[in-house]
Order: structure tokens, then sequence, then C-alpha cells
């Protein structure tokens, strides 16, 4: 039995999971996760043991000097716990926030569900991220999926239809499923010629998202203004680049004329309806959120960095379609056919950072890791796909 010390009643509590590797381009999903721990000060009140889930030469501990004393620091998944206090509605939100693990993904998935059940946890919402033909330009599109019929009617969600390798998200809300605990997964999209971690715009869209699913208004803080200045920064570089100027245009096409019946539909609805929310609460920095992560009024933001462009400073060019491509389109399409597509695994050519975190499991799925790949190059940010088992 799990024993829960200095842990307060909790008032309608929803578990908010993401896990950095596999399941995470751009790191959007663990940020957003981040995000809430910040701006609602998060407590943590448990960690899993590192030792029983991670392999240390995939994701390796860091060590730190304070104060003169050195300090090592393990890969590990840490709870928090939030008061959600936005004066219309108060809730409580347990974080939980980690790595792909390993090893052991149904004892992972089973000591998570311990914490939920301990704490009187309601529903499970996990997050994610992946690669996708979208265009940076446009809305970042958030599929919302669930293995449960009924929740997928009363939540208006896609119900998954997905088959074959999955991630800790899937294996996860599997779980929540078959122990009946209810649970969504969230899904942004990224564009996978712009993937290199962080992409305030895809964390942005997974916020606005989860702020409709659990009914309680999230602050943006500066990440509204984050969201600008990254679209300006690689609207910047793609200029310099006329093959990407023309790859890009190329989605914007594509993606105008699959989107152009509900635009006059249930996505005016939906913004209007955040847009009456948030009307008498004070917008982030620069303005409010638009539907799916845009950004309105934007302006110049502060410089970007290197969004398009490889380590050694040359320009990423659009990767050409491979055979895996058509596999990942294939998990990404929901029961209607949604036609944002996966990431291949041989990915983009733009590089991501490494470090701790930044790993991805070799467990259960069998699938190789390396610990310098974020949802990019072999890895591949996730087979496991929105509109399929989340």
């Amino acid at each position: 039995m799990i024993e829960l010390e200095g842990v307060p009643e909790l008032i309608d509590p929803v578990m908010i999971c993401a896990f950095e590797g596999w399941n995470d381009a751009g790191d959007a999903a663990s940020t957003a996760v981040g995000h809430l721990d910040r701006e609602w000060k998060g407590e943590v009140f448990a960690a899993l043991d590192a030792e029983d889930y991670y392999d240390f030469q995939v994701n390796r501990p860091t060590v730190a000097l304070e104060s003169g004393v050195r300090k090592i620091t393990w890969p590990t998944t840490r709870l928090s716990v939030v008061r959600a206090d936005t004066g219309e509605k108060t809730r409580d939100l347990v974080l939980v926030r980690g790595i792909e693990p390993s090893m052991r993904w149904r004892s992972f998935c089973n000591e998570i569900l311990g914490y939920a059940h301990e704490l009187g946890v309601e529903m499970v919402v996990v997050l994610g991220a992946l690669l996708g033909d979208t265009p940076h330009t446009r809305p970042v599109p958030v599929s919302g999926v669930t293995s449960d019929p009924d929740l997928a009617r009363s939540l208006d969600l896609e119900e998954t239809r997905y088959e074959g390798p999955t991630g800790i998200v899937g294996i996860l809300q599997e779980a929540c499923t078959h122990a009946g605990v209810p649970a969504v997964s969230l899904w942004a999209a990224v564009p996978h010629y712009v993937s290199q971690p962080p992409n305030p715009k895809a964390t942005l869209a997974l916020l606005n998202r989860l702020e409709d699913l659990i009914g309680v208004r999230i602050p943006l803080g500066e990440l509204t203004e984050d969201a600008r200045a990254w679209q300006l920064g690689v609207d910047q570089l793609a200029a310099e680049d006329s093959e990407v100027a023309e790859y890009v245009q190329s989605l914007e096409e594509a993606r105008d004329t699959a989107e152009l019946p509900e635009a006059s539909g249930e996505a005016i609805a939906r913004e209007f309806e955040r847009y009456l929310r948030r009307r008498d609460g004070q917008p982030g920095p620069g303005g409010h959120a638009t539907e799916s992560g845009g950004v309105a009024d934007g302006r110049e933001g502060p410089g970007t960095g290197s969004y398009l462009r490889d380590s050694a400073g040359g320009h990423t060019r659009p990767r050409k379609p491979s055979p895996k491509d058509d596999v990942a389109r294939e998990e990404s399409e929901g029961p209607d056919g949604d036609e944002s597509a996966a990431e291949s695994s041989d990915g983009p050519t733009t590089t991501t950072g490494t470090g701790t975190g930044t790993g991805t499991g070799t467990g259960t799925d069998g699938n190789e890791s390396t610990d310098a790949d974020t949802g990019d190059g072999d890895t591949g940010s996730g087979e496991d796909r929105p509109g399929s088992d989340g």
C-alpha cells in the first residue's frame, strides 16, 4: 500500500502525465506539464525509484556542484500536486512528469495507478506530441483519443483504432482503461521540418485543449509571447531558403483545403467559446491564445535560434518521403481519416539536444533508443498516434 504524507485531501483531482522521449516531439508535452507545475507552484510528494525502470546508459544521471558539493541527479519520474484555483473553479491536479522508462513498463504503470487510486483521481490525461506534415504557420492540430467508447461520446473524443508498436503513453492509457480509470490522451502535431525543442506553439495548443477538457482556466504566462517569437523566427529562417519556403507553402495549401469545410463550423464555435471564457481574465503577454495554439495579433519577439538549421550551420531540407512514412501515416489517421501525418523513423535532418530526460524506452515494445534523440532520428516521436491508441 502506498503511504502519502503531507498530501491534503484533493478536490476533484485529475492526473496529468507527460514523458520525455519517444512520444514527446519538440518536448511539447513535457514542457506543458512543466508549465503547469511552475505556474501553480507544484510540490513534489513522490518519485519513482530510478533503479527499477531506467537504463542509465540510455538515460544518464547528471552531476553538478552545489556550494562546492557534488550532487548526482538521477533520471526518474516525479509526482507533484497543484491546486488550480482561478476564482471560477477550484480543482487539484496531480502532475506526473518524467522520462519514458527503459524497462518494466507494466510495473511502472501499476505504480502510477497506485498513486491515482490513493489520491482519488477521477481521470487521467496523458499528453504527447508527434512529428507530422503540418505547416508551422497554421494552428497546431491537437487530437484527443480514448479507449473508452462512453468517454469518447461524452467528451467528443476519437475512439482509438490503432494497431502496431506503441510507447508508454499508449501503455499507460490502456492500463488505466483496464483498471476502470477514465483515461484520455491529447496529441499535438509538430512540423517535422522544425522538430528541435522547444516548441512553445505546440505546448500552447496542448494547454488550450487541456483547458477545455478539465474545465479549468490555465494561466499562460509568457507562453503566448514565446509562441509568437518562435513562429516569427521560423518564418525568417524559412524565407532564407526557397526550397523550404516552397515546401511550407505546399503544406499550407494541403492543410487549408482539408480544413475548409470545418472553418465555418465547429472550429469557429470553439474559438468563440474560448474567447468568451477568457474575456474577463488577463491574457498572456501580447494577446490571447487562439484555437489549437495560434497566436493573436503577433509581432516581432526576441531572437529564436536556428530552428531550421543543423548543428553544422547548414539549412535543413524537407525530407523525402520514405516507405516508413506510409506506416506512420496509417497510425496517425483516426476513425475519420485525419490527415495529420506522423513522424517517420528516419526523421528530418534537424538534430535535437542531448542530456538526461531525452532518452526513450527500450523495454516493452522492443524499440531501440538513444539518449541523443527526442522524437527525431532513429528513435521517432511516436508510432503511437493521435486518433489511434494515444
